[in-house]
């Protein structure tokens, strides 16, 4: 990638958004596509560098319910293990004759006594017996307080239920261009309050050095008061703007980067959520606009907001 040697002298940079100005130190974008800060911690140890809570509540779904699957098999396997080394002529009630089908009804054991579900058939004799069936009830009840919590967090948890655009679009506005990015609500969620902030990020040469450089970029509307329906981010490309001149081939070419940090209040949750987004000039489209994505119902008495039509547009010359 290409880095940019001069740029519009009427933009006024800014200081103030928390990345280093020394492009060097930097590998890759900012954000992920996601919105996620694009940084790998190193220099401490792995347990130190993960929350395991938060971990926990922020990967996806499927992820967590293997998680909790192989951890309930995984314990009660060890624990059946241990039946079977302290001796399963321990375990009354034990009906089986081959050392698989021993292991098998242990195993079962462990799960009653993990849940504490108990159903009585076998029981265990015994101080060792007894004492590991002691440590697992314990630790059963311990696991699924745990649990419980992770269940209740990942449900509780606010979440901005936006998506965004996969392309921003340079478009034509009024007499001129304006780079444009669109998002939308995509759950029964009443959102208010919306308010965005979008920062242009590219690596400039100063003075022969490699610096980044960050950009403000003034919206047509930052705030509105209700996000019931798409809401497409216009920044309008005037002789302030960092964009002004650049051409379709400086963003096929130059290394840049646009950030959007958007929050809104959830009346649901009763609190503000936040939702952040990236756009390489790569994923910037020159000369197009984007196509509306609601409309009246069959019946005229509703809106009806196509979010499949999200990213949808078309190309126009500029």
């Amino acid at each position: 990638m290409q880095f940019l040697k001069k740029i519009n002298s009427k933009a006024k940079s800014d200081s103030n958004t928390g990345f280093g100005i020394n492009a060097s130190s930097y590998g890759g974008r900012f954000f992920t596509k996601s919105g996620n800060a694009n940084v790998k911690k190193s220099g401490i140890g792995l347990f130190e560098s993960i929350s395991w809570y938060h971990t926990m509540l922020n990967i996806p779904r499927w992820k967590f319910l293997v998680i909790i699957v192989l951890f309930y098999f995984s314990v009660n396997f060890v624990f059946a293990s241990l039946y079977y080394a302290v001796g399963v002529e321990h375990l009354n009630g034990m009906t089986a004759v081959t050392s698989l089908d021993k292991f098998g009804e242990a195993f079962f054991f462990s799960i009653q006594t993990f849940t504490t579900v108990g159903y009585g058939h076998i029981s265990p004799t015994g101080f060792a017996t007894s004492l590991v069936a002691a440590v697992e009830a314990l630790f059963g009840l311990l696991s699924f307080a745990i649990a419980t919590g992770l269940f209740y967090g990942r449900f509780s948890k606010p979440k901005a239920h936006i998506k965004f655009s996969h392309n921003a679009l340079i478009a034509p506005y009024q007499k001129g261009t304006a780079l444009m990015l669109r998002l939308s609500p995509f759950k029964n969620t009443n959102l208010t309050d919306a308010e965005a902030k979008v920062t242009l990020g590219m690596k400039l040469e100063e003075d022969g050095v490699l610096v980044n450089k960050f950009y403000t970029l003034d919206l047509e509307l930052s705030k509105i008061n209700a996000l019931n329906l798409s809401w497409t981010l216009v920044h309008p490309i005037t002789e302030n703007s960092p964009l002004y001149n650049l051409t379709k081939e400086d963003y096929e070419n130059i290394n840049g980067e646009v950030l959007i940090f958007l929050k809104v209040f959830d009346d649901m949750f009763s609190t503000t959520v936040v939702k952040r987004a990236s756009y390489s000039f790569e994923e910037i489209v020159f000369g197009a606009k984007f196509l509306p994505m609601f409309s009246r119902s069959d019946n005229q008495s509703k809106t009806m907001l196509h979010i499949d039509k999200l990213n949808s547009f078309e190309k126009v010359t500029l």
